[in-house]
C-alpha cells in the first residue's frame, strides 16, 4: 500500500514551521514502530533554521491494517501548545499545522515521451557513494515546465521513481488548482488549515502529546 503524506504549516508563521519540523521526527519514530517505508519527496524550509514549511513523503506498507491505523492517527489538523521559541514577549501559545493524505500516484502517470530525463550527481550529504555516482535523477515535463529532482535514495532507479511519482502529484496539483479557479473556488491545501477540532495536541519544546 502506498500513500503520499504532506506536513504543512499553511500560512502560519516560524512557530508552525517548527512544530511541522518536530511532528515530522515524532512522524518518523511512529512509521519506524509500525515497520512503514518512508522516502521524503519534498521539503520546503522556513524562514529560520530547522523550520519547514512543508514535507511531502511517500509512505509504504504491505500490510494495509497498519498504513490505515497509522493514517488515522496523522490525518488533519493538529495543534502544538509552547511558548513562542522566536518571539518571548509573544502572547500566543497555540500553533497549528495540518496532515494531508493522498493515494500515491502511478509511476506510468506521466507521459516520458513529453519529458527529459537527466542523470546527475547527488549534491547532499552522503559519503563517497553520493561522490562517485551519478544517483541523483532530474525530470523536466516540457509541456508545463515543471522540473523535479531526487537524490534522497542510494539507487538511481528509486531516485528515479519517486521523481515520477513528485512529478505526476506536482502536476495532478496544478491541475486541480486551474480547475478550480476557473470556478472561482480556488483553495489550494495550505490555505485550509482547520483549527477548531485539532486531531492531536502536542505541548512544550519537548512536543509532548496531550
Amino acid at each position: 500500500m502506498k500513500k503520499l503524506v504532506q506536513l504543512s504549516a499553511g500560512q502560519g508563521p516560524s512557530e508552525c514551521c517548527l512544530a511541522v519540523a518536530k511532528a515530522y521526527g515524532l512522524f518518523v519514530k511512529e512509521a519506524s514502530e509500525r515497520h512503514l517505508q518512508l522516502h521524503v519527496l519534498e521539503k520546503e524550509t522556513g524562514r529560520d533554521n530547522g523550520t519547514y514549511k512543508s514535507i511531502l513523503l511517500s509512505v509504504e506498507c504491505s500490510d494495509k491494517d497498519q498504513t490505515i491505523e497509522f493514517q488515522t492517527r496523522w490525518i488533519g489538523a493538529m495543534q502544538w501548545t509552547c511558548k513562542s521559541p522566536f518571539r518571548p514577549n509573544h502572547g500566543r501559545k497555540n500553533w497549528f499545522f495540518d496532515v494531508a493524505w493522498w493515494p500515491e500516484p502511478e509511476e506510468n502517470a506521466v507521459d516520458l515521451n513529453q519529458c527529459v530525463i537527466k542523470s546527475c550527481r547527488a549534491s547532499g550529504a552522503g559519503g563517497q557513494h553520493v561522490n562517485t555516482t551519478d544517483s541523483a535523477v532530474q525530470i523536466t515535463h516540457l509541456p508545463t515546465g515543471t522540473t523535479v529532482r531526487m537524490e534522497s535514495e542510494r539507487s538511481q532507479h528509486q531516485n528515479k521513481r519517486l521523481a515520477l511519482v513528485l512529478l505526476s502529484h506536482k502536476l495532478r496539483q496544478t491541475n486541480d488548482a486551474k480547475k478550480a479557479e476557473v470556478k472561482g473556488e480556488l483553495r489550494m491545501q495550505h490555505h485550509q488549515l482547520q483549527r477548531g477540532q485539532p486531531q492531536r495536541s502536542f505541548v512544550g519544546l519537548e512536543f509532548k502529546e496531550k
